[in-house]
């Protein structure tokens, strides 16, 4: 499969599009006066803490508090291995080991002492945290509607081929990474390396790091080791008359996607920025190295998206239907609690029978709902509704060509069994807004239901709203209904005659105003 990655830059947004084989897979967009907060980290003030939730909000200098429970807190030391720092010299590399005071976050330290622990799941949040304490915090979920950011204090910092956990004792592999001799020897060279620089903290090899050389590795973690020493130093230098500070902030998002997404199929990078051309050529040279040679800079005059019809994919992904080839068609339908993914047949009628139709018609629907999952950023509980089967051994293929298409995503994922109503249950693991909530915004009519009231339905209530004002007030001579131009329609044609009656019946007249400025539910009755 070939990839490109398509960067776009203009004055208000950055964005990027993962095109495989040319069609959209992916975009990732980061509008310049709101940034993403997911990996900065900051130095934040807890407001509140709340034993029955077992969490803490804290302040980190955004709109909303942010959301801290004690299953994101590390472990808690027992004692603290005192501050020191350790001078560069010609054949070792500076590392600092700092005190905790009111700090949560233990950085990596050059010792043999081994530091006693007591597990998280054992400790109370309240006995670990007060109101007005400084922790240090990252950001591992953006806001989200009216949720704010989910933090964490088990700190890590990515590179190209690793992650840094200076909190943590533990040496992993991505699970990307599927040769067991691969994975022993990543393993025995992260251990070797780090008891090298005798190195508190954990490391992760990411799906990079496959068949990298360990020079490689080194420089990452000098690099990561090097990062972290400048956090630690602007933590120390943080003033306490400051409620919340950020101290570290993650990459732009050009940089982010050399860094996270280009790998060794990847053909080309293409970007239409000069200045941003020029920046990540820098970044690739000494992280990328090997797609150094693949970045291009796109001057032509027609749109860079235009030209791969990134634009026109990104209206269709906004859409409640996606159509399939052969004639069937999704409905996807996002809500606060959960997406629910509907599969029709629509116009296709397959050949020999029903059961072949439909279990066409849902070996194609595994194919798009999991690039609308990619393409859309879906998040969270997700229901996906078959259409029915018969045969078992038909379930088994829909849920294999499923799996097998969500190898691919980056997000973490997991399903369950098809279960006899064709209904199947799968989580995706949500970081940051949909597409849908970060180009959107609930419609200012129906208040985001998707739909409004019949004009006949806000007709009937302004009579009976007219009936309950003549009963309270006894001296207006007239009433006069101002609405919409659709509902002061009905009631002078289909409904007049109900009108007529109620003039009658009320001894009063009644008029009409039309309001262009309503919403087909609004309307007022004046007393004259």
């Amino acid at each position: 499969m070939s990839e490109e990655l398509l960067i776009n830059i203009s004055p208000m947004e950055s964005r990027v599009a993962v095109l495989d084989n040319g069609i959209l897979g992916e975009i990732y967009i980061e509008r310049h006066n709101k940034l993403g907060l997911v990996g900065n980290i900051y130095l934040g003030t807890v407001v509140r803490v709340l034993p029955g939730m077992q969490a803490a909000f804290v302040d980190i200098g955004q709109s909303r508090t942010a959301f801290l429970h004690v299953n994101d807190m590390q472990r808690e030391p027992r004692h603290v291995v005192e501050s020191k720092v350790t001078e560069k010299t010609d054949n070792e590399r500076t590392i600092i080991d700092i005190t905790t005071d009111d700090l949560v976050v233990t950085p990596p330290v050059i010792s043999a002492q081994n530091t006693e622990v007591v597990p998280a799941s054992k400790t109370l949040i309240q006995h670990r945290l007060h109101e007005s304490q400084r922790i240090l915090v990252q950001v591992t979920k953006d806001q989200l509607g009216s949720k704010g950011a989910r933090l964490t204090t088990n700190v890590s910092l990515p590179s190209r081929y690793l992650v840094y956990l200076p909190s943590s004792d533990h040496i992993g592999i991505s699970q990307r990474i599927d040769g067991e001799e691969e994975r022993t020897r990543l393993k025995t060279e992260l251990n070797s390396l780090m008891q090298t620089v005798n190195l508190k903290g954990g490391l992760i090899a990411r799906t990079a790091a496959e068949r990298v050389p360990v020079d490689k590795l080194e420089e990452d973690i000098y690099y990561l080791l090097q990062l972290w020493r400048t956090i630690c130093a602007r933590r120390q230098e943080m003033k306490h008359n400051q409620s919340s500070e950020l101290i570290y902030q993650e990459l732009s998002l050009p940089l982010r996607s050399i860094r996270d997404l280009v790998h060794a199929g990847t053909e080309k990078v293409v970007i239409d920025n000069a200045q941003i051309y020029e920046q990540v050529r820098y970044f690739a040279k000494d992280f990328v190295p090997f797609v150094y040679d693949r970045i291009v800079h796109y001057t032509a005059e027609q749109s860079l998206f235009d030209v791969h019809r990134v634009e026109d994919d990104l209206r269709d992904a906004l859409k409640r239907r996606v159509d399939l080839k052969s004639g069937g068609y999704l409905i996807i339908d996002q809500t606060e609690a959960m997406t629910t993914i509907d599969v029709n047949t629509g116009s296709f009628v397959g050949g020999r029978s029903l059961e072949d139709t439909v279990y066409k018609t849902n070996l194609e629907a595994t194919h798009a709902i999991a690039r609308q999952l990619r393409l859309r950023n879906l998040g969270g509980i997700i229901i996906l509704d078959f259409i029915d089967m018969l045969e078992q051994q038909h379930k088994d293929d829909i849920l294999e060509s499923l799996q097998s298409q969500l190898i691919q995503d980056y997000a973490k994922t997991k399903i369950t069994q098809v279960s006899e109503l064709g209904l199947v249950e799968m989580t995706r693991k949500r970081t940051r807004e949909s597409l849908g909530q970060q180009l959107c915004e609930p419609c200012s009519t129906c208040q985001g239901r998707g739909f409004v009231k019949t004009a006949e339905t806000v007709c009937f209530e302004i009579f009976r709203e007219i009936m309950r004002c003549a009963r309270t007030y006894n001296s207006p001579k007239k009433f006069t209904v101002v609405a919409h131009a659709a509902v002061i329609d009905l009631l002078l044609t289909s409904e007049s005659d109900t009108v007529a009656d109620l003039e009658y019946l009320l001894g009063r007249v009644i008029t009409f105003d039309v309001e262009n400025l309503y919403t087909q539910e609004q309307y007022d009755i004046v007393l004259d």
